[in-house]
C-alpha cells in the first residue's frame, strides 16, 4: 500500500550510544532500514528544563516520564554537569548504523540551542552552527550526510537556503497532518530546490498519557491513522525513547504497519519513489509557515496548503 519513511532523531548522548544500537537489532530481525538523524555536538540536554515556563510543557513531562527515559545524568548535562561532544564520545555507534546500511543525517549540532533559538536567530550564527555539525560528519563518517532533519521542527531562511547550498535533495524539517504531500519553500529570498517531507504521523511522546493512554495505546492509535490509507507516511521516533524504554510498543508498531501491507523504509527510498513516478515535478511550492501540534508545546513548522 503506502511507504512510511522511518526518521529516527538522535538527541542525547544516552540516546547515540545506548538507543541507537537498540533499534539498529530491532530494525535487522524485522528486515528493515530507516533514517537516522545525529545530534553531533555537546549534549546540553539539562539546558531544556526553561523551557518549563512555555505553555504545555509541563504536561507533557509528566505524561511522558522525562527523567525515566532520558536519566538523571542526561538531565544535569549543561546545567550541573558538563555537555559532552556526542561526536566525539559516541563516534563508533554512529558508524556502525552507516555500516549497517541504514541512512545518516544530521539532526543538529547543539539539540537545546538549536530548538529553542534558531528560529529568531541571524544567518551569521545559523550557518556557524551548521557547519560545526557538516565538518563532524564528515569528520565521523567521511562521506557527506544524505538528508537533514530539524532539531524540533524549528528553521529558519537561513537554515534552509544552507540545505541547499550543501546539495541536500531532501529534507524533513517540519510537520504536517497524515497523507503526506512533498513540497519545496517559496521564500522571500527566493525558491528552494530540495524537498521537504514532513513528519505527518503523531510521535509516541504526544500520543502517550493523553486520555491515560499507554504506549501500546499509542500505537494502536498510529495504527488506526495508517490502517487502509493508501497515502505515503513520516513517522518520526526517538532513540531516547523508542529506542530505549519504548522499545516493545515500536516493535509492536512496526509489525502493524507490516500486517497493515505497508513499506517501512528509508527517507532515501521515499524521496525516490517519489522521483520515479515524476510527481515531484507538481508538488506545491510554499511559504513558511508555523503552528501548534496536539500535546507537543510550542509553534512548530507546519505545511499548510
Amino acid at each position: 500500500m503506502a511507504k512510511i519513511a522511518l526518521k529516527v532523531d538522535v538527541d542525547t548522548l544516552r540516546g547515540t550510544k545506548e538507543g541507537v544500537p537498540n533499534l539498529a537489532r530491532t530494525l535487522e530481525r524485522f528486515g528493515l532500514k530507516a533514517t537516522f538523524l545525529f545530534s553531533l555536538g555537546p549534549d546540553h540536554t539539562g539546558r531544556a528544563l526553561k523551557r518549563v515556563f512555555r505553555p504545555g510543557f509541563l504536561k507533557k513531562v509528566s505524561r511522558t516520564s522525562v527523567v525515566e527515559h532520558y536519566g538523571i545524568k542526561t538531565l544535569l548535562y549543561g546545567v550541573l554537569l558538563p555537555g559532552p561532544q556526542i561526536g566525539q564520545q559516541a563516534a563508533a555507534e554512529m558508524r556502525a548504523i552507516d555500516k549497517a546500511g541504514h541512512e545518516t543525517g544530521i539532526h543538529t549540532w547543539d539539540h537545546v540551542e538549536w530548538q529553542d533559538g534558531v528560529r529568531h536567530k541571524d544567518a551569521q550564527w545559523t550557518t556557524e552552527q551548521m557547519q560545526k555539525s557538516w565538518d563532524r560528519f564528515i569528520e565521523i563518517f567521511g562521506h557527506p550526510p544524505a538528508t537533514y532533519g530539524a532539531a524540533g521542527w524549528q528553521m529558519n531562511e537561513a537554515a534552509f537556503t544552507q540545505l541547499d547550498q550543501w546539495g541536500i535533495k531532501y529534507s524533513s524539517d517540519g510537520r504536517a497532518e497524515p497523507n503526506l504531500m512533498p513540497y519545496r519553500f517559496a521564500l522571500p529570498s527566493g525558491k528552494l530546490k530540495h524537498v521537504q517531507y514532513p513528519t505527518t504521523l503523531p510521535t509516541f511522546d504526544e500520543l502517550i498519557g493523553v486520555d491515560d493512554a499507554s504506549e501500546f495505546d499509542a500505537a494502536k492509535k498510529i495504527l488506526d491513522i495508517t490502517q487502509s490509507n493508501p497515502n505515503d507516511q513520516v513517522f518520526t521516533l526517538h532513540a531516547e525513547l523508542e529506542g530505549q524504554k519504548l522499545l516493545p510498543a515500536f516493535e509492536a508498531l512496526l509489525a502493524g504497519f507490516l500486517n497493515q501491507g505497508h513499506d517501512p523504509v528509508t527517507m532515501g527510498e521515499l524521496h525516490r519513489s517519489w522521483e520515479a513516478t515524476k510527481q515531484l515535478d507538481k508538488i506545491a511550492q510554499l511559504p513558511l509557515t508555523w503552528g501548534e501540534v496536539a500535546n507537543r508545546s510550542g509553534e512548530l513548522i507546519m505545511q499548510k496548503n
